[in-house]
Formats: structure tokens, C-alpha cells, sequence
């Protein structure tokens, strides 16, 4: 997935700044389950964020966008998947080590009654299509 990065992303130290790095993780994760064409885009009506860990291995620039951000699913389970991401800059192969290495664990949640809920059968055949463990 290919994510534009814009001037404010970054810090006085020119690079993108940490926090801004987590917006451009979900600016790539929404596209990628929520497409109204989906099995997955009823999460977008209830998924909550249960665990984030971001590393930050290299520094990424303005001039590096628009990043390059791959994603795959590490675990499923039957209410909530963790999704792995690696981030390098624009045209960079995949043999270039990621600037940086991501993991967020997010669970099906249904508003009303303000509890998790099971993955449907769609959702579930969806996201079995990225499993596999961290490159």
C-alpha cells in the first residue's frame, strides 16, 4: 500500500515524527480492510485497538514518500487478528530493511451492546488470505 506523506508528518528534526507514523500505519490499514467492497467493511462500523507496538529502525523523510507500507496478517483468532507492517521508503525493494516494523492487534466490537464479537465467516476467509508470519 502506498501512503502519500504530507509536510506537518514531520518533526524539528526533519524526519517523520513517531506519533504521525502511527496515523500513516492506519491510513493504510483503513483502505486495505474497510473498502465498502469487502468482506471487512463492517469493522469499520465496530473494531477496537487492543495492542500497538511500533519499531523505529530508521528515519524516514518528506522526500521519502509516498511511503511503502506492506501488510499481512500474523494472528487470527475468532474475535480479533493482529496485522504486521513494514515501512520503507517510496521505491525502495523489499530486501531493504524496513525503517520500520509495526504490529496492532484489533478485535470486532459491536457498538450496541458494547461487547467483542466473533468474526463473521467473511471476515474471517478475508483476513486468512494475509496469514502468515513476520517477513
Amino acid at each position: 500500500m502506498s501512503v502519500p506523506v504530507r509536510w506537518s508528518d514531520m518533526d524539528v528534526f526533519q524526519h517523520i515524527n513517531h506519533a504521525r507514523m502511527v496515523t500513516l500505519l492506519e491510513e493504510a490499514r483503513i483502505p486495505w480492510l474497510l473498502t465498502p467492497d469487502r468482506p471487512t467493511a463492517e469493522l469499520g462500523q465496530g473494531a477496537v485497538v487492543v495492542e500497538m507496538k511500533v519499531r523505529y529502525r530508521g528515519q524516514l523523510r518528506h522526500s521519502d514518500g509516498p511511503l511503502q507500507v506492506d501488510m499481512w496478517v500474523e494472528r487470527l483468532r475468532s474475535a480479533d487478528w493482529t496485522i504486521g507492517y513494514e515501512v520503507r521508503p517510496h521505491g525502495a525493494e523489499n530486501n531493504v530493511p524496513a525503517a520500520v516494523t509495526a504490529s496492532i492487534q484489533l478485535a470486532a466490537f459491536d457498538i450496541d451492546t458494547q461487547r467483542l464479537r466473533r468474526l463473521t465467516t467473511g471476515e474471517r476467509a478475508f483476513l486468512a488470505q494475509f496469514l502468515h508470519t513476520a517477513k
